[in-house]
């Protein structure tokens, strides 16, 4: 009878556990939402009260929409308003 030889690779595999989607899930969105309040906190210290709410409605409205483009011409907006502000 032969025997069967296992690779290390197979050996950690089978000794690591088994993560569950619903772990994943989770994980990943404790992060987002951390990563997201810090971002509106970043947000908050660095523009007026006027700019600070349009870039978190318009962040809040990327997510939902699941388009990110909403959001960078929010910031788009910024700039150029800066560079306008510059000229006067």
């Amino acid at each position: 009878m032969k025997r069967k030889t296992r690779s290390i690779l197979e050996e950690i595999n089978a000794m690591s556990p088994k993560r569950d989607k619903k772990h994943i899930v989770e994980s990943n969105g404790q992060q987002v939402i951390v990563t997201a309040i810090n971002l509106i906190n970043l947000i908050n210290e660095s523009f007026d009260v006027e700019t600070a709410a349009d870039l978190n409605k318009r962040l809040i409205n990327a997510i939902r929409t699941k388009d990110p483009r909403k959001f960078q011409r929010g910031i788009g907006r910024v700039d150029e308003n800066k560079r306008h502000n510059k000229r006067d």
